[in-house]
């Protein structure tokens, strides 16, 4: 009786382990899409037309700095859940991801600039 109880106990402690992951998984995907969002509406505005690229890399670094800190917080929240344990390399990773995301967004603007001359 005892082990069936025991048995009962672990699986809805991994049952709640894994919502718990599946819960965070969502909230950075949701980071991941507003941060995003929020890169791309910065991209058509007309008083970034004239911008060099070297500006445009400062405006998108400065930009979206709440969307920035919450995707990289639900993110690492997440990759702990994961990968615990690895603090810093969770920490890397997602600034890593920040740094991608800008990086597509100043690629696209670089790109659209060329082709407009």
């Amino acid at each position: 009786m005892r082990m069936m109880i025991t048995a009962m106990v672990a699986m809805t402690t991994s049952v709640a382990v894994a919502d718990e992951i599946e819960d965070a998984h969502r909230l950075a995907v949701s980071g991941r899409d507003s941060y995003w969002n929020c890169l791309a509406r910065e991209f058509p505005r007309d008083s970034n037309k004239s911008l060099s690229e070297p500006d445009f890399i400062t405006l998108i670094a400065s930009v979206c700095a709440s969307e920035r800190q919450s995707f990289r917080v639900a993110l690492v929240d997440y990759l702990a859940m994961q990968f615990p344990g690895n603090d810093g390399d969770n920490l890397t990773t997602a600034n890593k991801a920040i740094a991608l995301a800008q990086k597509d967004i100043v690629t696209a603007f670089t790109r659209r600039k060329g082709a407009s001359k």
